[in-house]
């Protein structure tokens, strides 16, 4: 009598246990919204907190090794999930902002009047899909995980009831992204139909020998569609349309998640489908991610140094061509990847710089929204003379600008930048490293022409428009304690990897993958 394939397969719950506890904390949340009474709402934003510090803590157990589950009856090496280094080091990063995020949001909430419920259900939800994509290993989950991780951040962006910037961003992050995921989703059907399988190991055996030419050229559109998909999530140009529109109309502690969460996740999906499941097509996509990343990182700091310091929500305009800008930093070590024998070193260098981006982004955001809370219109020209009305913040965002500058004191920035540039020159890319090193200089205007603003003057700003709607309207001029916490955190954390560049540097010898 022939044995019968087992279909109920073991779940290995510590390694799930991180993004599941997250998303037990979002339905928590949201149940507990409809009893509390308004006046004790506000405790609904610390248990988020608290649900994702204790996430990231039962990352804890598994950095012994790398568990899995979800895997193949048939083949115990093929699985679904996967808690190897990579994963962690990304989940870890995914938690950590969403933490640093959610202390943000708790006076953003209150002032702005947020549907307190909603607003960290969707984040938690968010953050949980976040946590699931780097460990995912089949095409279908990282799908899915994407997807949690994208759709409620449209409602996030749009979540400021009355506000046309709000509606307006959040309408075009909705429908760029959903034309983003369709064709994705039509890329990894055409893999599906060329190879038989969604699991990315097989995926990348059976691209190795098609047995007919016509499955061959549907499965290198499958891989261009979906790699296209990818490329608009890390906001690579010229998918980046969307960027700057959406940072200035989400609430600010979004427009921060959104630049760092939002990119963790993209840059991971992309990592994996191209190492881990088209490395027989790195003569194709290394090439093809080395022109993005010249465009994108072109694009996102030409287009920050011709902001208007007098416009209206120019800091975070600036912050979000910024980001763009260090998007295409972020590719260089994918491209890297599809030239040398030795991908896994690439990809820590991503790993490497991704880290220190999501500290010192996340902080500059941090400073933006305690600014806000004085001057609405957040332009570079009400950031002059911070220093002497708050000397300590300011000191913090000169910092944070200064790492992303890639200057001293901001030695971690500095040391991210030479290794990639460092990676792209090892790959042969030096006209890439050139295009990098460009930019960097053109960066460096910006970056160090905000920094002086900080010192200069009195600090003397306008004043807001009578007519500006009451969420905009200057609110108190105290620091909360969470966003002093949130500042407090991130500026901690440049100076000790400033001061130790080597615990982020590691992963960029290290094999991740």
């Amino acid at each position: 009598m022939s044995s019968i394939t087992p279909l109920v397969q073991s779940v290995d719950w510590l390694a799930l246990a991180p993004p599941t506890l997250t998303a037990a904390v979002a339905l928590v949340v949201l149940v507990a919204d409809l009893f509390l009474p308004a006046a004790r709402k506000p405790l609904l934003g610390w248990m988020a907190t608290a649900g994702l510090a204790a996430s990231a803590l039962l990352l804890l157990p598994l950095l012994g090794g790398g568990r899995r589950t979800f895997c193949l009856p048939a083949h115990p090496d093929v699985c679904s999930y996967v808690a190897d280094p990579f994963a962690l080091v990304i989940q870890f990063l995914v938690l950590g902002g969403a933490l640093l995020t959610a202390l943000l949001s708790i006076d953003t909430v209150k002032d702005q009047g947020l549907p307190t419920g909603e607003y960290w259900f969707l984040l938690l939800s968010s953050a949980a899909g976040a946590a699931l994509l780097p460990a995912s290993r089949d095409l279908a989950t990282l799908v899915i995980a994407l997807e949690v991780a994208s759709l409620p951040a449209f409602a996030l962006v749009g979540l400021r009831r009355g506000d046309r910037l709000s509606s307006e961003a959040a309408l075009k992050f909705f429908l760029s992204s959903v034309a983003a995921t369709a064709v994705m989703l039509l890329g990894v059907s055409f893999l599906y139909a060329a190879t038989g399988s969604l699991h990315l190991s097989q995926v990348a055996h059976a691209l190795t020998a098609l047995p007919d030419p016509r499955l061959a050229t549907l499965a290198s559109a499958g891989a261009a569609l979906t790699l296209v998909g990818f490329a608009f999530k890390t906001a690579a140009a010229p998918f980046h349309f969307w960027v700057p529109d959406t940072y200035v109309g989400a609430p600010l502690p979004i427009a921060g998640y959104l630049s760092v969460v939002g990119k963790a996740v993209g840059f991971s999906g992309l990592i994996l489908v191209t190492v881990q499941g088209f490395p027989s097509y790195a003569d194709v996509w290394g090439p093809a991610l080395a022109v993005l990343a010249a465009l994108t990182m072109t694009v996102g700091n030409v287009a920050a140094v011709r902001q208007d310091a007098r416009r209206a929500r120019s800091a975070v305009r600036l912050l979000a061509w910024s980001s763009v800008g260090q998007a295409g930093y972020l590719l260089v070590p994918i491209a890297a990847a599809g030239y040398t024998s030795d991908p896994a070193h690439a990809i820590g260098s991503t790993v490497a710089y991704a880290l220190m981006y999501a500290a010192v982004n996340l902080g500059a955001f941090a400073v933006a929204a305690l600014v806000a809370r004085t001057s609405p219109a957040n332009r570079i020209i009400d950031y002059r003379g911070l220093y002497a009305r708050r000397p300590l913040a300011a000191l913090a965002l000169g910092f944070f600008l200064l790492c992303l500058a890639g200057l001293p004191p901001g030695i971690i920035g500095l040391f991210a930048k030479v290794t990639v540039f460092s990676v792209a020159v090892d790959a042969g890319l030096a006209w890439l490293a050139v295009i990098m090193a460009i930019n960097v200089v053109i960066a460096l205007y910006y970056y160090l022409k905000w920094t002086t603003v900080l010192f200069r003057g009195t600090g003397a700003t306008e004043a807001a428009p009578a007519t500006a709607p009451a969420e905009q309207q200057p609110t108190r001029a105290g620091i909360p304690a969470a966003l002093a916490t949130a500042i407090a955190l991130a500026t901690v954390l440049g100076i000790v990897l400033s001061g130790a560049p080597q615990l982020v540097l590691r992963f960029a010898s290290g094999a991740l993958l």
